[in-house]
């Protein structure tokens, strides 16, 4: 059995919600209009019986004693309101407030004696007595003083209203309810309606992110999403574009280093493979000249599965490094030395411009040696015969900077940022024939971030390419401000 998705979910849970609350909220209005239904009925009677007051005031009055009323249930239910014909009401005091009069489907209800009303009054003399009425006097009746010339002659007792039982008011009860039922269906049917709105349309760009999540684990790195709006779903969207775009960047990568690595690595296996077939073949003797071109290829193989060897432990994290504190100038100084031989065989002028106070870093000295080296040698390799290579180190406050300036040829614009990927070459077939691998810059990188630095490539003003290596300054205790 299919398990419902996402959108038939919220759509079941709105409804529930929905449902829940106009059941609780009508099962809560149902009660309470009872109970006040009820309640209203008793403040009707008791005003009912405000309004006998003065009648019964008035007939005590005139006859002097409640004995007119003892045995005569006609003269008390005409003296109440009740029957075809009562006496009038006497007219109320100028200062009293005005009655409170239902009106609507109410009126007609009270008007028949208000559930029976006046056959719930219970008449007691001033001994509190019962003269004439309903017999049961309960406790918590509501009881009037019926005072005249400032004496207490009598009490007049309403008995209140338990339950209804009175046919108008059953009916009118009913139309109540019938009432609420309609009003609850409206509202579930309108709870639907929201639900499956909700559940079609705002859930419309989660199911679009879905479906592209699908192709994306698919392989189809290409997938974008649309966006729409600014929410949170338009931000998902925007997320996910761009971990396409990630995934995408990263796959072309991982396929131009497979395609880098296989290419690297078969120019010198094909060089050895030939060569060894030769001297099998006796095609070739082994001469000094043969086997040094051999090693050669060898040395080259070493140093490219050394060079991928690195850039795999850096990526992982587990490159070693034992940090101490050391003097830049010197390891500048020792590294610009050995390169003294291999820029005079090109021509190449050497300028370096290094500080007579020592610069002090903290990091590990085989690893910066490693850095400078390749740094250095990239200048070296590409810089056109006859140019000029400059190496300038200085420290600020709190800054270690190395820039390495040659001269032609340039790197265009485009070009710079990608100068640190793995394998790029500016000029591949150059770069081959130069000894490079495309990986010395990576490695630069690798391991200038891992002593918390930076590298980075501009234009030199000598008109070849300018590499900036910048190092955090390490200071030491007692030390006043970099000059």
């Amino acid at each position: 059995m299919k398990r419902p998705g996402i959108t038939g979910k919220l759509f079941f849970a709105v409804l529930a919600t929905a449902t829940l609350v106009a059941v609780a909220v009508s099962a809560a209005a149902q009660w309470s209009f009872q109970r006040g239904f009820i309640g209203y009925l008793n403040a009707q009677a008791v005003l009912r019986m405000e309004a006998v007051m003065p009648r019964l005031a008035a007939a005590y009055a005139e006859h002097g004693s409640w004995d007119f009323l003892r045995h005569r249930p006609d003269s008390w239910f005409g003296l109440v309101g009740i029957g075809p014909a009562h006496p009038p009401v006497p007219p109320e005091p100028p200062d009293s407030p005005p009655a409170v009069r239902p009106s609507g489907p109410m009126a007609d209800m009270i008007a028949s004696d208000l559930l029976g009303a006046g056959r719930r009054l219970s008449l007691l003399d001033g001994e509190r007595q019962r003269v004439v009425g309903f017999p049961f006097i309960m406790a918590n009746s509501q009881q009037r003083e019926i005072v005249i010339d400032g004496r207490s002659v009598g009490w007049l007792a309403m008995a209140p209203i338990e339950t209804v039982t009175d046919a108008a008011a059953l009916s009118f009860f009913d139309r109540q309810l019938a009432a609420g039922a309609a009003a609850v269906a409206g509202a579930l049917l309108l709870a639907a309606a929201i639900a499956w709105w909700v559940a079609r349309v705002l859930l419309a760009p989660v199911r679009s992110v879905a479906e592209a999540t699908h192709r994306l684990a698919a392989g189809a790195y290409d997938t974008r999403v649309a966006l729409r709006g600014q929410d949170e779903v338009a931000q998902l969207a925007q997320d996910f574009n761009q971990l396409a775009l990630t995934l995408e960047r990263n796959e072309r990568m991982r396929r131009d280093f497979m395609a880098e690595v296989s290419h690297e690595l078969r120019t010198p296996l094909a060089v050895l493979r030939g060569e060894l077939e030769a001297l099998e073949d006796g095609v070739h003797a082994p001469t000094p000249e043969l086997l040094g071109r051999l090693q050669q290829q060898v040395a080259t193989l070493a140093q490219l599965v050394g060079d991928l060897h690195e850039l795999a432990l850096a990526d992982v994290g587990a490159l070693s490094y034992r940090r101490q504190h050391l003097d830049l100038v010197p390891l500048v100084r020792g590294e610009l030395d050995g390169l003294h031989a291999a820029a005079a065989e090109r021509g190449l002028q050497l300028q370096a411009l290094l500080p007579a106070t020592p610069v002090t870093v903290s990091g590990d000295e085989g690893r910066l040696r490693q850095l400078l080296l390749n740094l250095l040698g990239n200048s070296l390799r590409y810089t056109d015969a006859g140019g000029t290579l400059r190496v300038e180190l200085a420290q600020a406050e709190t800054e270690v900077v190395l820039d390495v300036q040659d001269s032609a040829p340039a790197v265009p614009d485009e070009l710079l940022p990608r100068l640190f990927e793995r394998f790029f070459r500016v000029d591949a077939s150059r770069a081959r024939a130069t000894g490079g691998s495309g990986l010395g810059l990576a490695i630069v990188r690798s391991i200038a971030e891992a002593h918390g630095g930076r590298v980075e490539a501009r234009h030199s003003p000598l008109g070849g390419l300018w590499l900036r290596l910048v190092l955090p300054r390490l200071r030491r205790v007692g030390e006043g401000p970099a000059t």
